[in-house]
């Protein structure tokens, strides 16, 4: 018995996964009721609790769905946009430490504890709340719609004649595409061709119809999804999000691996991999033609991921629950280490996807390649648990940064408001924000279309914020001021307007040289804008329009006389990247040169408090805090650049020194192994 194109079997599985996932939230809503039970679990949580709290925080269905996507258009060069953070680990093993000896609850408190800034803090919480809704939890939502519409096939009978339409002009498009590359066409197929590729921009060609494409079918998906994921958040808190994790991983590790046995059988095995996918889509760098990664993209890539890092909401409640330093330490590196397998893994569901859909049968949205296999290859049952692995996936990573958004609005937006709040009113007050969160994350979904967009997005919407946190950890010379200026400066110059005001702008949009385009392989690339298309599909003269980020650093680059229309498209991206990241430093460290110098006692005891180790138990933690606030200056001795530097680098213990090496061994190894795999895999001998 099928509903649309579900068996019963997989709808049983789906439901099983769900009442686990409610009765998990009913059962940790006893420990919920003070802030520090909610917002981080009692900062309680061991070793393991950490590794499966940072897995399940770093895995989710929208790396696996996005992975697999960008790798499909891409080939192998499209896993850096989440394997870049193979080299992160070993930062790790430091950050989290930090971030868990500065004994705070949110990443806002952090900047009213180094500057005595609530304005600050409370302008950190309301940026966040508003990039984590829309970007990242309205990101999160996109996905799981996307692969759930490609499982959930309308039959053609039941297509509307625009639909089949839609679908009759995908198919058309695809032939007359391979056609072109092998033999010369008639100026009529010529035409037609280029129409049908503008309509294809537009999003409106499709290889197939889902139950899910009208509009009642998007959101009724919606509202359940999250009616699910907030009912055990609302109950349980953090320490549900994490009880789940533990449950969840195990999902998540099926999930990422239940494609590639069925995927290689339908190809015909292993070896049918390196015959239909082709070789230069098996390089990890570059290789794969006008959307290919490369090198000095993959150094920009990098650059700003290390930077953003600081600045994620999360950072707090992940490593604040840990109840000592190595708990949060250890948690953070095995919890990423294991989400590193698992996008090697998606990125063979990419590969897979490519031998599967090319030529006539390339799908018209690449982000619903996941969805497709597994309605193709998994049988009934199967399919159910993919599904729920999917929504384990998903909803862990949705729960810890609605958790985290969710402390952000009651400590340092409420907070403020109503100072004199009780414990309980501050958890109930938690409880509230959480359904307003889920629901505006359910709106910026509904209007959220390309995976690939987003991903660029979520990469650089924190650096100002993580630029900041990193020299308030590193700097004493760090002014209130700069941090203002920097934020500002780069939150408008970097995101806001080339991603919300410049498109809208006419004479932006429809400028002849802002909208100009290079070839490259063959095929018209944008330089200024993210897309470029006519503003009459079916008009070879019709003006040229620019849709989706305006590059305005590349604007800025080539007025300072840099060619950026000579560069290739991955190469102008690795320049926007790098300008990214680097700007909001040196507004940092100019404004912070001449304006005023921080509070001194502030400064001393915020670093006091910063090389202060967390005590393995209570009484010893306040002793060790009573000493830093009576002596703040006690560790200068151990201070990297002398005692009297303004820089906070301390040399490292043995534990330090360890665990870095350690963790670039597991780096290399990891990334070696899949260089050999891939090789292996194209055909070449290891």
């Amino acid at each position: 018995m099928y509903f649309g194109s579900l068996h019963i079997v997989d709808l049983l599985v789906i439901m099983a996964y769900l009442a686990v996932v409610i009765y998990i939230g009913r059962r940790a809503a006893a420990a919920s009721h003070s802030e520090e039970g909610y917002f981080l679990a009692g900062r309680k949580l061991g070793k393991l609790y950490q590794f499966f709290l940072n897995f399940g925080n770093a895995t989710d269905a929208n790396g696996a769905v996005s992975t697999a996507s960008l790798v499909y258009q891409k080939g192998a060069s499209g896993v850096w946009l989440s394997l870049q953070t193979l080299f992160m680990n070993p930062y790790y093993w430091f950050m989290n430490a930090w971030f868990r000896r500065v004994r705070l609850v949110t990443v806002a408190d952090l900047f009213e504890d180094r500057f005595g800034s609530k304005s600050l803090a409370r302008f950190y919480a309301i940026f966040q709340i508003v990039a984590t809704v829309i970007v990242i939890i309205g990101f999160g939502n996109l996905v799981g719609y996307k692969v759930s519409a490609s499982l959930l096939v309308k039959p053609e009978a039941k297509w509307t004649a625009t639909e089949a339409a839609s679908v009759a002009g995908y198919h058309e498009y695809r032939a007359l595409e391979k056609t072109s590359l092998t033999e010369a066409i008639t100026p009529v197929q010529s035409t037609r061709l280029d129409e049908l590729r503008e309509m294809n921009k537009r999003g409106e060609l499709r290889s197939t119809i889902s139950w899910l494409d009208s509009a009642s079918g998007k959101w009724m998906y919606y509202i359940i999804y999250t009616f699910i994921v907030g009912f055990y958040i609302v109950m349980g808190g953090l320490e549900a999000a994490a009880v789940n994790e533990a449950f969840q991983g195990t999902l998540i590790v099926i999930f990422s691996i239940i494609l590639i046995p069925f995927g290689l059988s339908a190809i015909g095995g292993w070896s049918a991999l390196g015959e239909k996918v082709p070789p230069d889509m098996f390089n990890l760098l570059g290789g794969g033609g006008v959307g290919s990664i490369g090198g000095w993209e993959l150094v920009g890539i990098f650059l700003i991921s290390l930077i953003q890092i600081h600045g994620i909401i999360g950072n707090m409640s992940v490593s604040g629950s840990a109840k000592n330093e190595f708990a949060a330490r250890f948690g953070a590196v095995s919890g990423t280490y294991a989400k590193r397998v698992m996008i090697i893994l998606w990125a063979f569901c990419g590969l897979i996807a490519i031998a599967l859909y090319q030529g006539a049968d390339k799908l018209s949205d690449p982000d619903s390649a996941w969805g497709t296999m597994a309605l193709q290859l998994l049988k009934p049952g199967m399919l159910g648990l993919m599904m729920a692995g999917l929504l384990a996936a998903n909803m862990s990573t949705i729960a810890s940064q609605t958790m985290a958004v969710s402390a952000l609005f009651t400590r340092n937006v409420y907070g403020y408001l109503v100072p004199n709040a009780t414990s309980k009113q501050m958890v109930r007050t938690g409880r509230i924000a959480i359904v307003f969160i889920l629901a505006t994350g359910v709106y910026a979904a509904a209007n959220m279309s390309d995976v690939y967009s987003v991903v660029q997005l979520l990469l650089t919407v924190n650096v100002p914020f993580g630029a900041a946190v990193m020299l308030i950890f590193f700097w004493r010379k760090l002014s209130l001021t700069a941090v203002w200026s920097a934020v500002i400066a780069s939150a408008l110059l970097n995101i806001i307007v080339p991603s919300m005001i410049a498109p809208s702008i006419d004479s932006i949009a429809h400028s002849p040289t802002l909208t100009s385009e290079t070839t490259f392989a063959g095929r018209p690339v944008p330089v200024f804008f993210e897309r470029v298309v006519r503003e009459v599909p079916s008009d070879p003269t019709s003006a040229s329009i620019g849709e989706g980020r305006f590059h305005l650093e590349l604007v800025v680059l080539d007025k300072l006389g840099v060619n950026v229309a000579s560069f290739s498209p991955s190469g102008r991206n690795a320049a926007r990247f790098v300008y990214d990241g680097l700007f909001p430093f040196f507004v940092l460290i100019i404004v912070s040169l001449f304006t005023r110098k921080p509070d001194q006692e502030r400064t001393d005891l915020f670093f006091g408090k910063m090389k202060t180790p967390v005590g393995a138990t209570l009484p010893l933690e306040a002793q060790a805090m009573e000493e830093t606030a009576a002596h703040p200056r006690r560790f200068d001795d151990t201070k990297l650049l002398g005692a009297n530097s303004s820089w906070e680098f301390t040399r490292w213990d043995k534990v330090d020194a360890i665990g870095f090496i350690a963790c670039l061994a597991v780096s290399f190894g990891i990334l070696g192994a899949f260089w050999m795999v891939l090789r292996w895999a194209s055909g070449n001998a290891v």
